[in-house]
């Protein structure tokens, strides 16, 4: 649908032409902008937006090539005409070469400029109708090919509530046991999203320290600590015009707590050392396998900050409330893994394939990719038989996860509490194994084990 009135930021550090330009593309409905200065240009063009810009190729300090630059890094889709005199005929013609729309040659005609600028804005609307078209194209491909294994009906109603919602630009909380899944979840959700063209960016808010993760987060300038020997641009603005997906959310600390909550009301983050804010257009998708609403409760998650993450929930099941899934994640897993060496899937012996769906999976989905890989493994290109399996699985009784010593209704640090330790022992004190199991990472799981007194 054509721009009825179309944006226009004209950059010129002569007052006359910039007024003239103003009353005629005026006269021709644009919604006109101005800048008297490169460095007034680019201090407009992420509050503008506009649909192309039309600059004067010379002036001093920041001329027409760092605005061209600047534009093509803001949104490449926006057209740069670019404004020339005879002696600098050449370089316009060679930033036409690097990604300008057009040039015209002062002084130059009114009607000419006038069809120029109409074709600059046809030009713009094309190549968005063309990245739409790439996206639903996308989203088709993704819908068809990636969605996620299972055919339970808990899981079944995730994917619908992902699928409604991924359209959208709507927050999305993201909560289920470490291993289910969550980072796939909202995979699918980016890539059926208007977002699938740009980045899906990732971080384990768990995996590092508080000093690190903000200088991740938000960037830093040079300087700011020992160590910043140049400026660092910050996640947030790396996932410009895509997702970014904030995995154990309810490990930040409450200082950085503080400073998400900033980007979600703001939409705009301080690099660490800076004062000037930058602005972001991210998609935000946060998970974790924490309560937050007991976090709140017991101080240590904002409510605020919740309140802001949670607009949409997806709460991921269990895989032992989905045990029906399991023939067809372990046939998924085990091609895959089959396929990265190069070699036939392996097949499950009824025995195998019996003792996969009579297991409860504490671990989830990561812990059965992880005991097949293990019995693909051990198996070679043979069936995977029981004795391929982890022998957890065989053992005719599972050991409890809570004592009967416990209190009767026991809080979720002490069942978490008794969870680690279960594990950490199956796995035979390995503690990269276990982090494994558990879906944290091992410097998570360090402080979980300092924390619980198993590790001074």
């Amino acid at each position: 649908m054509p721009v009825t009135n179309p944006r226009v930021l004209i950059i010129d550090d002569e007052t006359a032409i910039l007024d003239t330009l103003r009353i005629l593309l005026k006269r021709d409905n644009f919604e006109v902008h101005t800048a008297a200065s490169g460095q007034q240009g680019l201090d407009a063009l992420p509050k503008v937006r506009p649909d192309f810009v039309l600059t004067d190729i010379r002036m001093p300090g920041v001329g027409g090539i760092e605005i061209l630059n600047a534009v093509r890094e803001l949104d490449a889709t926006i057209p740069v005409i670019l404004m020339t005199a005879q002696a600098s005929l050449q370089s316009a013609i060679q930033a036409v070469n690097q990604g300008a729309f057009h040039y015209v040659q002062k002084p130059f005609s009114n009607d000419e400029l006038l069809m120029i600028c109409r074709r600059a804005v046809e030009s713009r609307e094309l190549k968005r109708e063309n990245q739409a078209l790439k996206r639903e194209i996308r989203r088709r491909d993704a819908s068809l090919a990636s969605r996620p294994i299972g055919k339970s009906r808990g899981f079944n109603e995730v994917l619908k509530l992902a699928e409604t919602v991924a359209p959208t630009d709507s927050t999305v909380l993201i909560s289920g046991e470490s291993g289910t899944g969550k980072e796939v979840i909202a995979r699918y959700i980016h890539n059926l999203s208007q977002r699938a063209g740009g980045p899906f960016v990732s971080i384990n808010c768990g995996a590092l320290p508080e000093n690190l993760l903000e200088s991740e987060l938000f960037g830093h300038i040079k300087g700011a600590f020992t160590g910043a020997v140049r400026d660092k641009e910050g996640l947030f603005v790396a996932a410009r015009a895509g997702t970014f997906f904030l995995d154990e959310v309810g490990e930040m600390t409450p200082a950085t707590q503080v400073k998400l909550l900033r980007v979600l009301q703001e939409r705009e983050v301080v690099p660490v050392g800076a004062t000037e804010p930058i602005p972001v257009d991210v998609r935000i998708i946060a998970a974790t396998n924490r309560d937050l609403e007991e976090e709140i409760r017991r101080g240590v998650f904002r409510s605020d900050l919740y309140y802001r993450l949670n607009v949409i929930t997806l709460h991921l099941p269990p895989l032992r409330e989905r045990i029906d899934d399991v023939p067809m994640l372990a046939e998924h897993l085990l091609a895959r893994f089959a396929a990265s060496r190069g070699r036939e899937a392996p097949r499950l012996t009824p025995q195998a394939s019996e003792l996969l769906q009579n297991y409860d999976w504490p671990g989830n989905v990561r812990e059965l990719e992880n005991a097949l890989e293990r019995a693909a493994v051990l198996s070679g290109d043979r069936d995977i038989t029981p004795d391929s399996l982890p022998a957890r699985l065989t053992s005719e009784k599972a050991q409890p996860l809570v004592s009967d010593k416990l209190p009767p209704n026991p809080t979720l640090e002490i069942i978490e509490r008794a969870y680690i330790l279960w594990v950490l022992q199956s796995e035979g004190g390995n503690k990269t194994r276990a982090a494994e199991v558990l879906g944290i990472d091992p410097s998570t799981l360090y402080r979980k084990l300092v924390r619980y007194g198993f590790q001074e």
